[in-house]
C-alpha cells in the first residue's frame, strides 16, 4: 500500500481513540486520530488510507459525516463502528457510502481485516484514477478522424464496417487503426478498448467525445 496511507480513527471517546492508536500501530499502520467529524473536516483537506469513524457522536453523527466527505469530493473509503442499536444507522451509513461497518464490542482482527481491505480499496482506486488520467492525455493527441476510428473499434466494428460509415476505403483505415494502436500505446485491441473505456467513450453515441 501506498506510505502515505493513514487510517483516520474519528471517535469522541478518548479511550477507543487511544486502543485503536495502539492496535492500529501494531499492525504497522500510520494512525491519526481525531475528536469529532468536525475536527477531522477542519483539519484534512486530502485525506488518503481509509477512515475509520463511530456512527452515533456528537455534533454530527456518521450519516452526516458521510454526505459532507462526498460534498468535499473525497472518495476515502470509510468503515463505520456501532453499537448494537445503531446497526440500523449503520446500514443506513453504507447505503450512504460506508464500505462496512463494525459492531462493539468488535474483534481485533475483524476491525483490522476491515480496515488492510479498505486499504487495498483505496490503493486500487488510486491506481484507476492514474490510468484514467494517463489515457484521457493520450486520446487527446488523437485526430478527429483517429477518435472516429476508436469508437468503432470500441462498438466492435469490423474495419469494412467503420470504412462504410465514415466514407473511407477500409485501407485507409487500417492505418488509421494503427496511429490508434500507436498514440494510445496499447499492445492489443482489448488493451484498447480498455483504455478507450477509461477514457469515457460511449460507442453508442453518434460522435466521440472531444479532445
Amino acid at each position: 500500500m501506498p506510505s502515505e496511507a493513514i487510517v483516520h480513527v474519528v471517535d469522541d471517546d478518548l479511550a477507543v481513540r487511544q486502543s485503536l492508536s495502539f492496535l492500529l500501530a501494531s499492525e504497522g499502520l500510520p494512525v491519526r486520530l481525531h475528536e469529532s467529524a468536525l475536527a477531522f473536516l477542519d483539519a484534512v483537506t486530502a485525506p488518503s488510507g481509509c477512515v475509520l469513524t463511530d456512527v452515533r457522536m456528537p455534533g454530527m453523527d456518521g450519516i452526516e459525516f458521510l454526505r459532507r466527505l462526498r460534498e468535499r469530493g473525497f472518495a476515502v473509503p470509510v468503515i463505520v463502528m456501532t453499537g448494537h442499536a445503531d446497526v440500523p444507522m449503520a446500514v443506513e451509513a453504507m447505503r450512504q457510502g460506508a464500505v462496512d461497518f463494525i459492531e462493539k464490542p468488535f474483534d481485533d482482527d475483524m476491525l483490522l481485516a476491515s480496515v488492510h481491505s479498505a486499504l487495498k480499496l483505496q490503493e486500487q482506486q488510486t491506481e484507476r484514477d492514474g490510468q484514467m488520467t494517463e489515457a484521457q492525455a493520450r486520446l487527446e493527441g488523437l485526430s478527429e478522424r483517429e477518435r472516429q476510428v476508436l469508437k468503432g473499434l470500441v462498438a466492435g466494428k469490423a474495419n469494412k464496417v467503420i470504412a462504410y460509415d465514415l466514407g473511407i476505403s477500409p485501407r485507409t483505415v487500417e492505418i488509421y487503426r494503427a496511429n490508434v494502436m500507436t498514440k494510445m500505446q496499447a499492445g492489443s485491441l482489448s488493451e484498447l478498448v480498455r483504455l478507450a473505456l477509461l477514457t469515457g467513450i460511449d460507442p453508442g453515441s453518434s460522435t466521440p467525445p472531444a479532445p
